[in-house]
């Protein structure tokens, strides 16, 4: 009887065992079935973002940005130009003076729990949810990658909304920057306005003092688990991130400030700042831009060698 009870029991237990072992199995291909199938929507988005910058160079029309200004770094001199001291909204640009603020400000290994006032910004992510405990580092990468609108107001959390908006301002008059205000860290208000002159000496300050914002920028490998432990992948954003000659910079969008970009490019091997303000196809119009950049270099080295 003994030993019918403890067979009984053993086959329980290798029942139990057997289907433990079954679901786990089971976890593991969907876990994996999840992950192909995100890789796949990367490799998706991947191929439109190409499709674009292709038809964005073969497009033959004006730049049609009401502001733009191209400055060569290394001799700090303006290559080209239009409206460039007339202020527009910066639209998600923004967040790189936001980004220079919390480098300057936050230990970004200390971390922050997410709350409701922190996550109500539009443009969120599933993986910044209530209650989370995050680290600086991990919002700013969320901010400067996906322009997560939530990312970059819970940095303001760690110093103080009032006083992280002032350090922006603060940070924009020590630059010079003296036609440019914030009211917000992430650009959503129209109100936020700045000129191609002043976002070019951002665009200096950073390439000179925090080559690491620029180096988020370009990063689209950054992944955070949701609310289920699934993790998600933020989507870069910044339309030029796989471009080998793409240093680093930020992209934005309004209705009010149509599309905005401060980037960094190697131009004829000199790093060159390109700011567009109220864009309608900044893919295009900077194509045009490093074009006529470079038929310029063309044409001086012609030029070079008849003499």
């Amino acid at each position: 009887m003994q030993y019918k009870i403890f067979f009984i029991l053993f086959g329980i237990l290798l029942l139990v065992f057997l289907f433990s072992g079954v679901k786990k199995v089971e976890a593991s291909v969907q876990a994996e079935k999840d992950r192909l199938i995100q890789q796949i929507q990367v490799l998706q988005q991947k191929i439109q973002h190409l499709q674009a910058l292709i038809l964005s160079l073969q497009s033959q029309q004006e730049i049609t940005a009401a502001s733009y200004l191209a400055v060569n770094l290394s001799h700090n001199s303006v290559v080209l130009e239009k409206n460039a001291n007339q202020p527009y909204p910066t639209a998600s640009i923004a967040k790189l003076i936001s980004a220079v603020v919390a480098f300057e400000n936050i230990d970004t290994d200390q971390t922050i729990t997410l709350t409701e006032k922190m996550l109500e910004p539009l443009g969120y992510s599933p993986s910044l949810f209530l209650g989370l405990n995050v680290s600086a580092k991990n919002l700013l990468q969320a901010s400067l990658i996906q322009s997560t609108n939530d990312a970059s107001e819970s940095l303001t959390y760690f110093l103080g909304k009032e006083k992280f908006l002032n350090l922006m301002n603060q940070k924009a008059k020590e630059l010079d920057m003296t036609n440019t205000v914030f009211f917000d860290a992430h650009g959503l208000n129209p109100a936020n306005r700045s000129t191609a002159t002043d976002i070019a000496k951002l665009l200096t300050y950073i390439h000179k003092n925090h080559t690491e914002i620029l180096s988020i920028t370009k990063d689209n490998n950054f992944w955070l688990p949701d609310p289920t432990g699934r993790l998600l992948k933020f989507q870069n954003v910044n339309n030029f991130y796989d471009l080998p000659e793409f240093i680093g910079g930020k992209t934005g969008y309004l209705p009010e400030a149509k599309q905005t970009l401060a980037s960094l490019f190697n131009v004829n091997e000199e790093p060159v700042a390109i700011i567009l303000l109220y864009s309608s196809n900044r893919r295009s119009d900077t194509f045009k831009i490093i074009n006529q950049l470079k038929n310029q270099k063309s044409q001086d080295q012609v030029l070079e060698i008849s003499l």
